[in-house]
Parts: structure tokens; sequence; C-alpha cells
């Protein structure tokens, strides 16, 4: 039986400031299924990116994410498509002013939690995933980089995504916690079942963890099934 697919993108068409970015996209990713986009700067990976999590609509064509029509959202379904999703990105885009507990508080109270016993669950629950158990009293800038990045990961896994969207994760981190963040990105990924898909210059991070290849090229996806560098 063939595996449900949480991506699902036919003949569709992105724009951004009103240009044509990628036009003709087909794509599909499976549940559970870690890929990674490539390509290079101003190829589109962010656009593609941002189309999937409805920041951008499409110009033409479908596309359904993680059960959402993406031509039929609108201001009260959006924020529940992006629910089912995490997002990761290069910049932290952490509460200085906050401890790394409260920034996840916070991330959850935004998104309609109330009661304060479930929210201190799901973030202990997280920052054990990330192995960060023990950091929630301290503050981002009190964190390395590597660490601010694994908070920054908890708070994608607070609402149990479906999809986790990383969009150059490991931009800001030097080879061996990029390392780290990747094989932690991948045991989430194999553990939780949970689909990544990750936008990455680093072909460094492609050969040390092997995965599907989509590629953004001259306004068209290209789908690699092997890593062919």
């Amino acid at each position: 039986m063939e595996t449900p697919h949480i991506v699902q993108l036919v003949d569709a068409a992105i724009a951004q400031g009103g240009r044509v970015v990628l036009k003709d996209v087909q794509l599909r990713l499976a549940e559970g299924e870690f890929a990674y986009l490539i390509g290079k700067t101003g190829s589109g990976k962010s656009t593609l990116l941002k189309a999937l999590y409805a920041a951008l609509p499409l110009a033409s064509g479908r596309g359904i994410v993680a059960g959402y029509d993406l031509n039929r959202l609108t201001r009260k379904t959006i924020p529940l498509l992006r629910r089912r999703l995490g997002m990761v990105f290069q910049d932290f885009i952490l509460l200085d002013d906050r401890s790394v507990f409260d920034n996840l508080d916070f991330a959850l109270r935004a998104t309609g939690r109330r009661r304060r016993d479930e929210r201190v669950h799901l973030v202990e629950t997280a920052l054990e995933q990330v192995d960060l158990k023990e950091k929630g009293d301290k503050m981002p800038h009190e964190l390395s980089g590597g660490e601010q990045q694994r908070v920054v990961i908890a708070r994608a896994l607070l609402n149990e995504p479906v999809l986790i969207i990383a969009d150059e994760p490991t931009g800001n981190l030097d080879p061996d916690t990029a390392d780290e963040i990747l094989m932690l990105l991948r045991r989430l990924n194999k553990e939780r079942h949970t689909a990544v898909l990750l936008a990455t210059h680093d072909y460094r991070v492609i050969e040390q963890f092997p995965a599907r290849i989509i590629h953004c090229r001259d306004g068209r996806i290209f789908d690699q099934q092997d890593v062919m560098l």
C-alpha cells in the first residue's frame, strides 16, 4: 500500500513580488519522509517553503499540505495548517528577555493552549526530545548556537507536527554543531515518523547524511532519488 503524502503540488506556479519564481512544480513528500531541498541562492528554495506554510499563495496549479488544500485556505484555516507544521529557520528568533521555558510557553499560548498544566507537559516533553531537559530556566544568551537551534527545534515540536520545514537550519553553525543538529532531525524523523523537508546549500551535510534530494534550478523543481554530487 502506498504511503500517504504530506505534500502534493501539481502543476503549481509560485510567485513572489509579482514575479513567477517557480513554475510547473510537481512535488510529493510522503508521511515520515526526509528530503533535502537544494539550489543556488535565489533559486526558489525559500519561495517553495513559503508556499508550503501559506506565506505565499499558489499563482496557479494545485497543492495539498498536511491535509489542507492551499487554494482553499482562509484567514481562519491558515493557523490550523501551521499548527500541523514545525518551522525551523537559520535565524533562531528567540525572545531574548524570556527563559527557554517561557519562549516555548509563549509559543503555545499564541496558538491557543490555555491550560497551564498542559503547556508545562508539552514544553518539558519537547525539551527532553532535544536533550535540553535541564536548560528550561536558562536565557537564550546563556546558550551556545547549537543549543539555541535545539530550542527552536523544540518549539517546532510543540504541536506534534506531521511535517518539519527547515530553512537553512545549520547555516549559522560550525560543522560539528551542524552535524549534531542534522543527527537530531534525523532521529526525530525516525522515532516520531515526522516528515522533514530541509533546505540547505551545505553539500557536506548531504554527503554525511544522505537522503532524497529535491533540486531547485532554472525556476523548476527536479527530483533526484540518489545523492549524486
